[in-house]
């Protein structure tokens, strides 16, 4: 994976952190990271989502600086596969929940804070998205 940490420093830094941070609590008590999460969801065509390591059901998880963070900017744009951009509930609601787009998806380009792009493996997210559904339940756990 590529960071966009030049654009999105903040956002890149803590997705970077929750995949290697080892000291810290959440909210649980436990170390912050992704480490055992699952995929919350998987909508064929569209993308994987996952990064709630909190409630693992997409209803939880935060940021290393806290329940989350502003959006830093728009400037990337969601132009197709392996875009990495981060799931929220409301403007300025970043967390730890994240997705991977595995198409074009630029109706979000303006309010969905891309920090990242697939660069690798593109091949593990296809076979990813193969077992999604329209309603994001998977066909295989």
């Amino acid at each position: 994976m590529e960071l966009f940490a030049d654009s999105t420093p903040i956002t890149a830094e803590n997705f970077r952190a929750l995949f290697t941070r080892k000291e810290g609590t959440d909210i649980k008590g436990k170390p912050p990271h992704y480490k055992g999460s699952t995929f919350q969801c998987v909508i064929q065509g569209y993308m994987v989502h996952r990064g709630d390591f909190i409630h693992e059901n997409g209803t939880g998880g935060e940021s290393i600086y806290g329940p989350s963070i502003a959006d830093e900017n728009f400037v990337q744009k969601h132009i197709g596969p392996g875009i990495l951009s981060m799931a929220k509930t409301g403007l300025g609601s970043n967390g730890s929940q994240f997705f991977i787009c595995t198409a074009k998806t630029e109706w979000l380009d303006h309010t969905q804070v891309i920090f990242g792009q697939v660069v690798e493996g593109f091949d593990v997210l296809k076979a990813v998205d193969e077992i999604g559904s329209s309603s994001g339940l998977t066909s295989k756990p």
